[in-house]
């Protein structure tokens, strides 16, 4: 039969025709994502399985080490150094570093401290065994190790698996996994202050989402719909009304039910992520949700996609990469990996270990090479995640001023806009949380590439026009001659400046 096409078609052929088009382009799409988007192997993780990642001021990641997929934590943590020309791909492991005696937590809090510090707090598992210790660690990147023991909060019985974030104006605030008191520490005194007036359920299985506004908002485990916001100009929880849909899921009888990541997207909106497969997007200025698409089924034919415990994380043209799997029952593999584009879910690649993998046993961290995202599951199987696109020009940092030369050995200020980023990067929840909302200073200098030691930088997401900055040292391995220097916050760099290392 010869076919016509055009307006000599019938009408319910050219209908037919149209949408055979739509669906074609539509698959196209979703393929195009599949494959240009895609994996590529970290070296291999030295320890037994890798677990939580967090990014260093000094452009390592420092990371974890469990005793298998669903083992228990070791005391040890190994660091992967980026190559001389800033890859991670390529780069090289070093370690093991060990905690203080008697602490090896699996799911803790975490956060990089404006000095350059990293805290480590609480720890819901020890040495494998169910208990929310109180105990914690400070990690200096300079030294390359974990001081003694932090002691916890006043009057707290517990820490636990807590949810933790930095605050605006630097003070590190965490969330007792049992209860609904908060307390912010102090860095220099190693001291404690309590916080959180108002808080309407115990923060167990919630997590910190930091906004432009310098807010923290929290979506309710325990207390329905509800979603709350906290003020840390008078210390207290607001309500943030409903997120319209349940994002909850309570997998096991009698235990705390479960939530997904929250992320925070360039234009103000928060995607908050359900282990009832729905999802949630919270608008900041007009404090106000809408709803978020459902996740499509699982890719075994299992059941219902959805986030009990797992990764997300940003990327940088603004979607959100999000490791899912089934949720009814919960924690059965393989887990899906998806985009979400601002409207909609984009079928992503997985990793080689998806067939294997659970929601929960993933951790993202957005690594200063182009928003590339590096993926732990437990496995010795470390990943990168190349996405696809690039963020927008008013996204990147700016540089305003910067000394012209400078010399081995010396400490210098940087000032300029958005060091920060537009999002704390990646998130998880009270199980973990790998931030990467503060500056990393790259040199590239004789064919090479050098991430200088920062500190004292200002905190905050989206901070707009408002001139912050950094410190950083020139260390004496780094060699003389003419430089270009940026800034990198969540995988986005600056316009790079000329300067002369003398």
């Amino acid at each position: 039969m010869q076919c016509t096409y055009g307006k000599t078609a019938p009408k319910q052929i050219r209908k037919s025709l149209q949408n055979f088009v739509f669906l074609l382009v539509a698959i196209i799409a979703v393929c195009g994502l599949a494959s240009a988007q895609h994996w590529t192997p970290a070296p291999t993780f030295p320890g037994s399985g890798a677990a939580q990642a967090l990014l260093t001021p000094v452009g390592d990641v420092l990371v974890q080490e469990i005793s298998g997929p669903s083992g228990a934590g070791t005391g040890n943590w190994y660091v992967l150094h980026p190559d001389p020309f800033g890859s991670y791909t390529t780069g090289t492991w070093s370690g093991p570093i060990t905690t203080p005696s008697g602490y090896a937590p699996e799911f803790f809090g975490s956060a990089v401290l404006p000095d350059g510090r990293i805290l480590i707090e609480g720890g819901e598992y020890n040495f494998g065994t169910l208990a929310e210790t109180t105990m914690g660690s400070l990690f200096d990147p300079s030294s390359g190790t974990f001081s003694a023991l932090v002691s916890p909060p006043s009057g707290w019985a517990d820490i636990g698996d807590a949810p933790t974030v930095v605050l605006p104006n630097g003070n590190f605030m965490m969330g007792d996994c049992c209860s609904e008191k908060e307390a912010i520490f102090d860095a220099g005194s190693s001291t404690w202050t309590a916080t959180g007036a108002g808080k309407a359920d115990p923060n167990s299985e919630e997590g910190f989402t930091l906004l432009p506004n310098g807010k923290v908002l929290v979506v309710d485990t325990q207390n329905g719909s509800h979603a709350e916001l906290y003020d840390y100009n008078t210390g207290e929880w607001t309500g943030a009304h409903d997120t319209l849909q349940p994002l909850t899921n309570r997998c096991v009888k009698g235990d705390v039910p479960e939530i997904g990541p929250a992320v925070l997207r360039p234009g103000g909106t928060v995607f908050a992520t359900g282990a009832s497969g729905y999802t949630g997007i919270y608008n900041v200025s007009k404090n106000k949700w809408s709803k978020g698409p459902i996740f499509p089924p699982n890719s075994a034919g299992l059941g219902q996609d959805g986030v009990v415990d797992g990764p997300a994380s940003i990327l940088p043209n603004g979607n959100v990469l999000v490791m899912a799997s089934n949720i009814n029952p919960c924690n059965i593999p393989p887990s899906d990996f998806y985009e979400f584009d601002g409207t909609n879910f984009l079928i992503a690649p997985s990793p080689p270990n998806a067939a294997n993998d659970i929601s929960y046993y993933g951790r993202m961290l957005v690594l200063p090479t182009g928003g590339h995202v590096l993926f732990t599951d437990n496995s010795t199987d470390v990943e990168i995640y190349v996405p696809l696109g690039s963020a927008k020009s008013s996204w990147a940092p700016t540089i305003t001023s910067y000394p012209k030369s400078i010399t081995q050995g010396g400490t210098y200020t940087l000032k300029g806009k958005q060091f920060n980023g537009l999002s704390q990067g990646a998130a998880y929840g009270d199980d973990a949380q790998s931030a990467t909302n503060f500056p990393l200073v790259r040199l590239a200098i004789g064919g090479f590439t050098y991430y200088l030691p920062t500190s004292n930088f200002t905190m905050g997401v989206a901070t707009g026009s408002a001139i912050v900055r950094t410190a950083f040292t020139l260390p004496f391995y780094v060699g003389k001659g003419t430089a270009t220097l940026e800034v990198v916050a969540n995988g986005i760099a600056s316009n790079p400046v000329n300067i002369t290392v003398k």
